[in-house]
């Protein structure tokens, strides 16, 4: 008795992502921002504190509402530039303490094995670094509308919003470099301690660029922080130490230039694979 054949079986096709793992880019940026928020007390709480009290000390020491700076009172001109300078530590931190963590303990893996491109691993490192770097930004500035002698009317929206976002941006980049070429926690924190920091505290954010050395004032122009902490005090008061188009212009070519740089570190697996 003839039998019929049997119709041959259908190729099994493999699992097609897309040109964007749309879902792996969103649980890594989830991981990362529940990393920070599981610990807020440390990450969000702890660095508006510190903060503020520097806003407190500086304002009591050099003379309170009574010092004038550029036609306003001195806690107003240093309100914006503190707020950066939180900003751009937090966002460091993020990012270079994710990566740096889990290579310690091991568990980078957990990170390289997902089908996720560099770019995916960039924008999702990135994005937590980002965040963390704003909402301090947010809870610092809620902060200084409450403290009296201090004047926290925006009249360029679009500076406050461009130059958060490109300072979150820029160290969340540096922060990813930072804990890729690391191998201990010490190595991060010669970054913090000899470049982060020192950028930050002579970036002008308690002083104005003109009471300045001509020597001063030509390595202040070259000092990226200057402009994020002069362009978003500008976007705040409208006074500016520096031109701001220059300065837009400067900080998004950085921006580019450390993110293909970051880039092209995850895609060659630069110190994360053997």
């Amino acid at each position: 008795m003839a039998t019929t054949p049997r119709p041959a079986a259908a190729p099994i096709e493999g699992r097609t992502i897309g040109t964007m793992n749309w879902l792996g880019l969103w649980t890594l940026y989830l991981r990362e921002t529940r990393r920070f928020m599981k610990v807020w007390a440390q990450t969000l709480a702890a660095p508006a504190v510190t903060t503020i009290l520097f806003m407190v000390i500086f304002s009591l020491a050099l003379g309170g509402e009574k010092r004038q700076i550029a036609g306003m009172s001195f806690g107003t001109f240093l309100a914006p530039g503190l707020i950066v300078m939180a900003i751009l530590q937090n966002a460091f931190a993020n990012t270079s303490s994710s990566l740096l963590i889990a290579k310690v303990q091991g568990n980078i893996v957990d990170t390289l094995m997902p089908p996720l491109s560099a770019s995916e691993l960039t924008l999702g490192f990135v994005g937590g670094g980002v965040t963390r770097g704003i909402v301090v930004g947010f809870s610092v500035g809620f902060a200084f509308l409450l403290m009296p002698g201090v004047s926290m009317h925006i009249t360029h929206l679009w500076a406050v919003v461009y130059f958060a976002v490109s300072a979150s941006v820029m160290l969340s980049l540096a922060g990813v470099l930072t804990g890729i070429w690391a191998d201990k926690f010490d190595h991060a924190a010669a970054i913090t301690n000899f470049i982060v920091a020192p950028l930050s505290l002579l970036s002008g954010t308690f002083y104005t660029i003109d009471r300045l050395s001509p020597s001063w004032q030509i390595l202040s122009a070259g000092n990226p922080f200057h402009y994020l902490i002069d362009g978003f005090r500008y976007g705040f008061i409208g006074h500016q130490d520096s031109n701001i188009a220059i300065g837009v212009i400067y900080t998004l070519a950085l921006n580019i230039g450390l993110a293909v740089w970051v880039w092209r570190v995850f895609r060659s697996g630069y110190r994360l694979k053997p």
